[in-house]
């Protein structure tokens, strides 16, 4: 049934920052190289135009999965970016989501608009179309102030990982280096981690005690009052 509307109505599209880590390690963003205009051959974040019967969410994970074969990961969504003039096509508001993930555990494959898919360090990413680099280091700075107050960064490591790992990812996010005794003190403290009986393999040094995340009991402890810290 048509409608007749007294005010403009602008485009919504969806945009994806999603962040992973590597195993030298790094921190890296996922970012699509566009096929068409605006901006053909340059360097974006994954994303698109909503549909007219699509809910939000479902948008992005389309266009995250349709650009870069990336799917069945957790989406948070992150903020929305309005400001007139950061789209050529016309008045255009964006809603941007961002994800953790581990990249061993996603193989990238660009696909429908996009000529590549690749990942970028973050602190050494090419120039970016639209307003995407704003977009960018919002997520960076939602990232680096949440992972001090929510486990969010197990999303980014092995299913099993070393303390050593675990200090590194936090090191790496905050951007600071961490004291040893100090972190390992106050991460087994929370009880949040189980202790495997299984080491490292393949290292020239001595092999490193591996621990899993345990999601149960941080839920369990978060409905008894228990606060996240780093």
């Amino acid at each position: 049934m048509p409608f007749t509307y007294e005010y403009p109505r602008p485009a919504v599209t969806v945009d994806c920052v999603v962040f992973g880590l590597d195993t030298e390690p790094q921190l890296k963003l996922m970012v699509i190289q566009r096929a068409h205009p605006p901006f053909a051959g340059e360097w974006a974040l994954p994303g698109g135009f909503v549909g007219m019967d699509e809910d939000l969410e479902e948008s992005a994970r389309r266009e995250l999965k349709e650009e870069t074969g990336i799917d069945h990961i957790f989406l948070e969504q992150l903020y929305t970016f309005g400001k007139p003039g950061r789209d050529p096509r016309g008045r255009t508001i964006t809603v941007a989501y961002y994800a953790l993930i581990n990249l061993s555990e996603h193989p990238v494959t660009a696909a429908s608009d996009a000529q590549d898919a690749r990942w970028f360090e973050v602190n050494h990413l090419p120039k970016l179309a639209f307003d995407h680099d704003q977009i960018v280091a919002t997520a960076l700075q939602r990232l680096r102030g949440k992972v001090r107050y929510q486990p969010i960064g197990f999303e980014l490591l092995p299913r099993k990982f070393t303390l050593t790992q675990l200090q590194q990812l936090y090191e790496i996010i905050l951007e600071k280096p961490l004291d040893k005794r100090n972190f390992r003190r106050k991460i087994l403290k929370m009880d949040i981690l189980v202790a495997l009986e299984e080491y490292q393999t393949g290292v020239p040094h001595r092999a490193a005690r591996l621990y899993q995340f345990d999601e149960k009991k941080y839920q369990q402890k978060i409905k008894a009052g228990f606060n996240f810290e780093i």
